[in-house]
């Protein structure tokens, strides 16, 4: 995703076995209604609704704050991470 300096960006980081796999949109982008954000956004909405049915868990971090339990989707947070419901075995 290109976007300019400065710019005010988010990104959704879902844990996976490869590591991690990420969606990043720009959130003055989202709020000019860039298409671009707003596809990069409405994609995070899907993943994260997703994995939220699934059964995983998402986490807002915030600088100088605990994270936080998110249960809906925020696309004003800076950042979200989600991580899979474990499987035993």
């Amino acid at each position: 995703m290109n976007h300019t300096p400065g710019a005010q960006m988010s990104i959704l980081r879902i844990l996976n076995g490869r590591g991690d796999t990420s969606v990043q949109w720009d959130r003055d982008g989202v709020a000019a209604g860039d298409p671009e954000a707003l596809a990069a956004v409405a994609e995070a909405q899907r993943i994260f609704a997703q994995a939220r049915a699934g059964g995983a868990v998402a986490f807002r971090f915030r600088a100088g704050k605990p994270a936080e339990r998110l249960d809906t989707f925020d696309p004003t947070a800076s950042e979200v991470l989600i991580i899979p419901a474990m499987v035993g075995g």
